[in-house]
Formats: C-alpha cells, structure tokens, sequence
C-alpha cells in the first residue's frame, strides 16, 4: 500500500469519529506498525493531524462547526443512570468498602462508579476524576480531595475528556483505579467511543491496581474498541444476575478475582 493511500485512511478515519487509535490503524491498515506512526509524524508536521497517547485526533476535533464540544457514542449519562440501578447502588458500595483511608484514586466517569461516592465520606481521599456528576457529589465532603484532567466537557455524559494528551492531566499516580467499561468479554475491556479509549488508557497509565465495576448486563460479547486485555484487571465487581458460563470464561481469560454481589444488599 502506498504512502498516499494510508494517509487517506488515517484522514478518513478521523474525519468520521475525530479521533483514532493506533489499534484501529493498524487493524485497517496494511502496514507496519513502525510505518504507521512515521505516516503520523508526517501528517502531524504537516499539520493535518495530532498525535495521542494511544492514537491521533484530527486538528479540529476538539470543537465542531458550532463551537460546541463533539458528542461521544453511547448512552447519555442521566439515561443510563436509570438502568440497573439497584445492581449499580450495590456495586458502588462494594468498590468503595475497597478504599483505604487517606488513599488516593482514580474514579473513572460512569453510572456505576458514581455510586461510589456517597459511601467515601470520612476517609479523606484524594481522587482524580473525569467525571463532573462525580467532582459535585464529592464537593461535600469536606476531607475530599479532587482533581480533574483539562479539556473539553462532553455535557450529555457530563465528562470531562483530555484529547490534548499527558499534558492536561494532573500530576498524579493512584493506588487504585475504578473503571467501568461499556462491555466486558473475554477478549477484553470495551468503550463505545474512541476518546474514550484514549482516556482511560491514560488513568491505565497512572495507577498500580485496576479495579472494574460493571453490572452484568455490561458482561456480552462485542467488537470495537479495546481499552485493555482482561490481565490489565486486577479484580471485577459485577451483579450476581451474571451468567455463570461467562464468569467461568473471564477467569479462563485471566480475570481471576470476580466479587459477584446481591442488588439490593
């Protein structure tokens, strides 16, 4: 394949979405992955594109033609906070019985992980969080510590997105990260968008134990884009409507610690 031919796949593949992986290039692209990232210096000098941690955005992308943040796949934040909630409420406060006093953490944007939040009063944390339904929920704990990323907000998820790279997120490494995911299998940790992909790889980056928490309708098979394989998991707290096949599977694919808790408990 040519050089002008990749480039016009690199270009097309940022002009749908705004933003691209190097996962997603490489799948798409018939080259090396050395060759791959020298077509991403070339066009980034020229100005067309900007390279990420973990792939590339178009020049533009941070803003559309109306001077509003670009919206994200997935399901809007206040809807999906109405699905499973009791599974949610009881995830929640499962992962939070897991934080230690004065500790510090990641809490990744999500439904799930938000429950979290009223349950950490009193161990005085401090956490770092792309979430603003979270930064408000923790804003009354007096002992909270907070931190957020620079960027764009994203207001149907109410998200706060970095797609500048490292240099907007704070200075910080967590003993903990919460994560949810919009699918788990047993190939790997799945998100809907690819910013949010670039995202979470970073919170990866930056933390020494990976905790997930997903209810079980999250646990299906699907394809997209791959944050992390199951091995980057350090343990799972999911619902116990989950399928005892799949569970079985997850741990054959490396996720050996699974909590699986009652709604409602």
């Amino acid at each position: 394949m040519h050089a002008a031919e990749r480039e016009e796949i690199i270009l097309d593949a940022l002009r749908k979405k705004g933003f691209t992986t190097y996962r997603h290039l490489e799948a798409n692209v018939d080259a090396s992955p050395a060759t791959i990232r020298r077509d991403l210096a070339r066009l980034e000098k020229q100005g067309k594109i900007t390279r990420l941690h973990g792939g590339a955005k178009a020049v533009d992308a941070d803003l559309d033609v109306a001077g509003a943040p670009p919206s994200l796949a997935g399901t809007p934040f206040e809807k999906s906070l109405k699905q499973n909630i009791d599974a949610k409420r009881a995830i929640g406060r499962a992962a939070a019985k897991l934080c230690a006093p004065a500790e510090g953490i990641i809490i990744d944007g999500g439904t799930t992980t938000y429950q979290m939040c009223e349950h950490l009063a009193d161990l005085n944390l401090q956490v770092l969080t792309n979430s603003l339904h979270i930064v408000n929920a923790l804003l009354r704990q007096e002992g909270t510590q907070l931190l957020v990323p620079s960027g764009p907000i994203f207001r149907e998820q109410n998200i706060i997105l970095a797609p500048a790279g490292e240099t907007s997120m704070p200075n910080f490494h967590a003993s903990k990260l919460i994560l949810g995911a919009a699918a788990v299998s047993p190939r790997g940790i799945f998100q809907a968008d690819a910013l949010l992909v670039a995202s979470q790889r970073r919170f990866l980056d930056r933390t020494d134990e990976v905790i997930l928490v997903v209810d079980s309708t999250k646990l299906q098979a699907s394809s997209g884009a791959i944050v992390c394989d199951l091995s980057r998991i350090d343990r799972m707290i999911t619902d116990d409507a989950a399928d005892p096949k799949l569970i079985d599977q997850l741990k054959d694919s490396g996720l050996h610690q699974i909590d699986l808790v009652k709604p409602g408990s």
